[in-house]
């Protein structure tokens, strides 16, 4: 009976690690964030979308309201045609700017919206107007220890 007792015992430490692994996972993949929720689609275009792809969170103040749903590059442009999906909770000016940050030296990077004044709303299929391409830290540091000779 003793023999019976203790693998019962091990049996639901098992499952309660299980579970507990269960629930970091959703609670790190963002399950239950805010775009699990009903959303609407933006375009935006980037002349250098480096650092970002599917999946990569859209904030706006710090705050994830989306995610990058699609990314292609338009052969004729040469633009990185990027599509979000943001909340319904959140509608944003028309005249809003996104742009592509980094988290810090060594982090990953994430879309920033940028909230604009206009009185006039983003709609579904929207696109930003004004974007701002992702930084290489490469070449700032080329450009920086290179010189440009008009110091």
């Amino acid at each position: 009976m003793a023999d019976t007792d203790y693998s019962i015992t091990e049996i639901a430490t098992g499952g309660a690690v299980l579970a507990a692994a269960v629930g970091f996972f959703l609670y790190a993949s963002g399950s239950g964030g805010a775009a699990s929720g009903s959303s609407y689609d933006l375009q935006a275009h980037f002349r250098s979308a480096e650092g970002i792809g599917i999946g990569t969170e859209v904030r706006l103040g710090g705050v994830q309201i989306g995610t990058v749903t699609d990314m292609e590059l338009n052969p004729d442009t040469f633009l990185a045609e990027t599509t979000i999906s943001v909340t319904d909770s959140i509608v944003l000016p028309d005249d809003s700017a996104i742009a592509i940050a980094s988290e810090g030296l060594l982090g990953g990077s994430f879309v920033e919206v940028i909230p604009g004044g206009s009185p006039f709303n983003m709609e579904e299929g929207g696109e930003f107007i004004d974007t701002q391409s992702s930084v290489s830290l490469i070449t700032l540091l080329l450009r920086f220890f290179g010189g440009s000779g008009d110091s």
